[in-house]
Protein backbone atom coordinates (compact mmCIF):
# COMPACT_ATOMS: atom_id res chain seq x y z
CA UNK A 1 0.00 0.00 0.00
CA UNK A 2 1.36 3.65 -0.97
CA UNK A 3 0.35 6.05 1.82
CA UNK A 4 0.70 9.48 2.54
CA UNK A 5 0.15 10.87 6.11
CA UNK A 6 0.52 14.95 6.37
CA UNK A 7 1.93 16.26 9.64
CA UNK A 8 3.77 13.69 10.24
CA UNK A 9 7.28 14.29 11.92
CA UNK A 10 5.74 13.74 15.23
CA UNK A 11 2.65 12.93 17.56
CA UNK A 12 -0.47 11.37 15.69
CA UNK A 13 1.37 11.56 12.88
CA UNK A 14 4.34 9.75 13.16
CA UNK A 15 2.46 7.09 14.95
CA UNK A 16 0.79 6.28 12.31
CA UNK A 17 3.44 6.45 10.26
CA UNK A 18 5.52 3.95 12.25
CA UNK A 19 2.83 1.50 12.14
CA UNK A 20 2.93 1.41 8.91
CA UNK A 21 6.26 1.50 8.02
CA UNK A 22 6.55 -1.74 9.65
CA UNK A 23 3.75 -3.53 8.29
CA UNK A 24 5.94 -3.02 4.61
CA UNK A 25 3.73 -0.26 2.98
CA UNK A 26 5.41 2.67 0.93
CA UNK A 27 4.99 5.56 3.43
CA UNK A 28 5.40 9.37 2.20
CA UNK A 29 5.66 11.96 5.67
CA UNK A 30 5.38 15.47 5.78
CA UNK A 31 6.15 18.46 7.62
CA UNK A 32 6.42 22.52 7.45
CA UNK A 33 7.87 23.67 10.86
CA UNK A 34 10.96 21.46 11.52
CA UNK A 35 13.25 20.42 9.04
CA UNK A 36 15.39 18.78 11.06
CA UNK A 37 12.78 16.73 12.98
CA UNK A 38 11.26 15.66 9.45
CA UNK A 39 14.40 14.07 8.70
CA UNK A 40 14.86 12.20 11.39
CA UNK A 41 12.00 10.95 12.02
CA UNK A 42 12.32 9.66 8.03
CA UNK A 43 15.20 7.90 9.12
CA UNK A 44 14.12 6.36 11.87
CA UNK A 45 11.49 5.05 10.23
CA UNK A 46 14.05 3.76 7.19
CA UNK A 47 16.14 2.09 10.11
CA UNK A 48 12.35 -0.39 10.12
CA UNK A 49 10.47 -0.31 6.99
CA UNK A 50 10.82 -2.47 4.52
CA UNK A 51 9.09 -0.30 2.22
CA UNK A 52 9.88 3.11 0.68
CA UNK A 53 10.31 6.43 2.80
CA UNK A 54 9.84 9.57 1.09
CA UNK A 55 10.67 13.09 3.63
CA UNK A 56 8.12 15.87 2.17
CA UNK A 57 8.89 19.34 3.97
CA UNK A 58 6.32 21.61 2.65
CA UNK A 59 3.05 23.59 3.60
CA UNK A 60 0.14 21.92 2.35
CA UNK A 61 -1.94 24.54 2.72
CA UNK A 62 -0.46 26.39 -0.16
CA UNK A 63 -2.05 24.52 -3.26
CA UNK A 64 0.09 24.55 -5.57
CA UNK A 65 3.10 23.74 -3.26
CA UNK A 66 1.20 20.63 -2.45
CA UNK A 67 0.94 19.95 -6.21
CA UNK A 68 4.43 19.83 -6.40
CA UNK A 69 4.79 17.35 -3.59
CA UNK A 70 2.00 14.95 -4.91
CA UNK A 71 4.11 14.90 -7.78
CA UNK A 72 6.43 13.70 -5.85
CA UNK A 73 4.63 10.84 -4.31
CA UNK A 74 3.38 9.57 -8.01
CA UNK A 75 7.19 9.73 -9.16
CA UNK A 76 8.31 7.84 -5.99
CA UNK A 77 5.44 5.28 -5.77
CA UNK A 78 3.43 5.29 -8.74
CA UNK A 79 0.26 6.14 -7.32
CA UNK A 80 -1.30 6.73 -3.78
CA UNK A 81 -3.92 3.95 -2.21
CA UNK A 82 -4.40 6.12 1.45
CA UNK A 83 -4.50 9.53 1.78
CA UNK A 84 -4.29 10.58 5.53
CA UNK A 85 -5.07 14.05 6.30
CA UNK A 86 -3.35 14.61 9.89
CA UNK A 87 -1.62 18.11 10.46
CA UNK A 88 -3.36 20.08 12.56
CA UNK A 89 -2.25 23.13 15.12
CA UNK A 90 -4.56 23.49 18.06
CA UNK A 91 -4.76 27.13 20.10
CA UNK A 92 -6.62 27.74 23.53
CA UNK A 93 -7.81 31.23 24.33
CA UNK A 94 -11.23 33.56 24.67
CA UNK A 95 -12.58 33.75 20.72
CA UNK A 96 -12.75 37.22 22.17
CA UNK A 97 -9.35 38.04 22.40
CA UNK A 98 -8.31 36.31 18.50
CA UNK A 99 -7.37 37.98 15.92
CA UNK A 100 -8.11 37.65 12.23
CA UNK A 101 -4.34 36.34 11.49
CA UNK A 102 -4.52 33.64 13.91
CA UNK A 103 -8.21 31.85 12.65
CA UNK A 104 -6.80 32.51 9.34
CA UNK A 105 -4.15 30.36 10.19
CA UNK A 106 -6.16 27.60 12.25
CA UNK A 107 -8.35 27.68 8.97
CA UNK A 108 -5.32 27.25 6.71
CA UNK A 109 -3.78 24.19 8.71
CA UNK A 110 -6.35 22.37 9.62
CA UNK A 111 -9.16 22.73 6.94
CA UNK A 112 -7.33 24.13 3.38
CA UNK A 113 -4.36 21.55 3.74
CA UNK A 114 -6.93 18.95 3.93
CA UNK A 115 -8.93 20.04 1.20
CA UNK A 116 -5.62 20.47 -1.11
CA UNK A 117 -4.56 17.09 -0.48
CA UNK A 118 -7.50 15.48 -0.93
CA UNK A 119 -8.08 17.32 -4.38
CA UNK A 120 -4.74 16.19 -5.05
CA UNK A 121 -5.51 12.56 -4.03
CA UNK A 122 -8.81 12.20 -5.80
CA UNK A 123 -7.53 11.75 -9.37
CA UNK A 124 -4.60 9.57 -8.73
CA UNK A 125 -7.12 6.85 -6.93
CA UNK A 126 -9.65 7.67 -9.63
CA UNK A 127 -7.36 6.23 -12.06
CA UNK A 128 -7.10 2.75 -9.93
CA UNK A 129 -10.76 2.97 -9.37
CA UNK A 130 -9.99 2.85 -5.06
CA UNK A 131 -8.36 4.22 -2.86
CA UNK A 132 -9.21 5.79 0.91
CA UNK A 133 -8.65 9.14 2.73
CA UNK A 134 -8.73 9.16 6.72
CA UNK A 135 -9.11 13.16 7.64
CA UNK A 136 -7.54 13.27 11.57
CA UNK A 137 -10.83 15.30 13.44
CA UNK A 138 -11.24 15.58 16.73
CA UNK A 139 -13.67 14.90 19.88
CA UNK A 140 -14.24 18.93 19.79
CA UNK A 141 -15.68 18.89 16.77
CA UNK A 142 -18.59 17.51 17.53
CA UNK A 143 -18.83 18.76 21.28
CA UNK A 144 -17.35 21.61 21.13
CA UNK A 145 -15.01 23.18 23.58
CA UNK A 146 -14.88 26.45 25.44
CA UNK A 147 -11.55 28.30 24.89
CA UNK A 148 -11.27 26.38 21.40
CA UNK A 149 -14.35 28.05 19.76
CA UNK A 150 -12.12 28.37 16.05
CA UNK A 151 -10.20 25.30 16.23
CA UNK A 152 -13.67 23.55 17.26
CA UNK A 153 -15.09 25.15 14.12
CA UNK A 154 -12.60 23.49 12.02
CA UNK A 155 -12.91 20.20 12.93
CA UNK A 156 -16.32 20.63 12.64
CA UNK A 157 -16.28 21.11 9.17
CA UNK A 158 -13.94 17.74 9.01
CA UNK A 159 -16.11 15.97 9.85
CA UNK A 160 -19.03 17.54 7.28
CA UNK A 161 -16.38 17.60 4.93
CA UNK A 162 -15.86 13.54 5.47
CA UNK A 163 -19.28 12.64 5.29
CA UNK A 164 -20.36 14.79 2.05
CA UNK A 165 -17.24 13.40 -0.03
CA UNK A 166 -17.85 9.83 1.24
CA UNK A 167 -21.13 10.46 -0.66
CA UNK A 168 -19.57 11.69 -3.85
CA UNK A 169 -16.77 9.09 -4.27
CA UNK A 170 -18.42 5.84 -2.94
CA UNK A 171 -19.62 5.07 -6.58
CA UNK A 172 -15.26 4.78 -7.58
CA UNK A 173 -14.91 2.72 -4.89
CA UNK A 174 -12.95 5.04 -2.67
CA UNK A 175 -13.86 5.79 0.81
CA UNK A 176 -13.38 8.93 3.08
CA UNK A 177 -13.98 8.60 7.06
CA UNK A 178 -12.71 10.02 9.85
CA UNK A 179 -11.27 9.64 13.32
CA UNK A 180 -11.63 12.38 16.42
CA UNK A 181 -8.99 11.97 19.20
CA UNK A 182 -9.93 12.88 22.69
CA UNK A 183 -6.69 13.65 24.81
CA UNK A 184 -3.81 12.22 23.47
CA UNK A 185 -0.70 11.83 25.33
CA UNK A 186 1.33 13.85 22.66
CA UNK A 187 3.34 17.01 22.55
CA UNK A 188 0.49 18.97 22.18
CA UNK A 189 -0.68 18.92 25.36
CA UNK A 190 3.15 19.40 27.00
CA UNK A 191 1.57 22.58 28.18
CA UNK A 192 -0.62 21.23 30.69
CA UNK A 193 0.99 20.77 34.44
CA UNK A 194 0.85 18.08 36.16
CA UNK A 195 -2.06 19.10 38.73
CA UNK A 196 -3.67 19.89 34.79
CA UNK A 197 -2.78 16.56 33.37
CA UNK A 198 -4.27 14.71 36.67
CA UNK A 199 -7.33 16.76 36.59
CA UNK A 200 -8.04 15.61 33.28
CA UNK A 201 -7.21 12.33 33.21
CA UNK A 202 -9.37 11.90 36.05
CA UNK A 203 -12.27 13.69 33.68
CA UNK A 204 -11.84 10.34 31.77
CA UNK A 205 -14.10 7.68 32.19
CA UNK A 206 -11.17 5.64 31.46
CA UNK A 207 -8.70 7.61 33.59
CA UNK A 208 -5.85 8.73 31.61
CA UNK A 209 -4.82 9.43 28.10
CA UNK A 210 -5.19 8.24 25.17
CA UNK A 211 -1.47 6.67 23.11
CA UNK A 212 -0.66 7.85 19.48
CA UNK A 213 -0.78 4.07 18.47
CA UNK A 214 -4.23 3.83 19.41
CA UNK A 215 -5.01 6.13 16.88
CA UNK A 216 -2.96 4.00 14.38
CA UNK A 217 -5.07 1.16 15.30
CA UNK A 218 -7.94 2.71 14.52
CA UNK A 219 -6.55 3.96 10.76
CA UNK A 220 -5.92 0.46 10.64
CA UNK A 221 -9.34 -0.56 11.28
CA UNK A 222 -10.50 1.88 9.23
CA UNK A 223 -8.61 -0.04 6.29
CA UNK A 224 -9.47 -3.19 6.93
CA UNK A 225 -13.36 -2.72 7.12
CA UNK A 226 -14.12 -2.23 3.38
CA UNK A 227 -17.91 -1.77 4.23
CA UNK A 228 -17.15 1.43 5.91
CA UNK A 229 -17.66 4.98 4.36
CA UNK A 230 -18.34 8.31 5.63
CA UNK A 231 -18.04 7.64 9.53
CA UNK A 232 -16.22 9.34 12.60
CA UNK A 233 -15.09 7.10 14.56
CA UNK A 234 -14.03 8.46 17.87
CA UNK A 235 -10.94 7.43 20.45
CA UNK A 236 -11.64 9.03 23.64
CA UNK A 237 -11.42 6.54 26.53
CA UNK A 238 -14.97 7.79 27.16
CA UNK A 239 -14.87 11.72 27.46
CA UNK A 240 -17.83 12.74 24.87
Amino acid sequence: MRIFITGSSRGLGAAMARHFAQNGHDVAINGSADWDGLNSAADSLREIAAGQILSIFADMSDYEVARAAFGQIADAFGGLDLLINNAGVAHIGLFSDMRPPLWQSLIAINQLAMLNCSHLAIPLMLKEQKGHIINISSIWGEAGASCEAVYSMTKGAVNSFTKALAKELAPANIRVNAIAPGVMDTEMNNFLTQNERKSLAESIPLGYFGHPNEIAKAAQFLIDCNYITGKILTIDGGLI
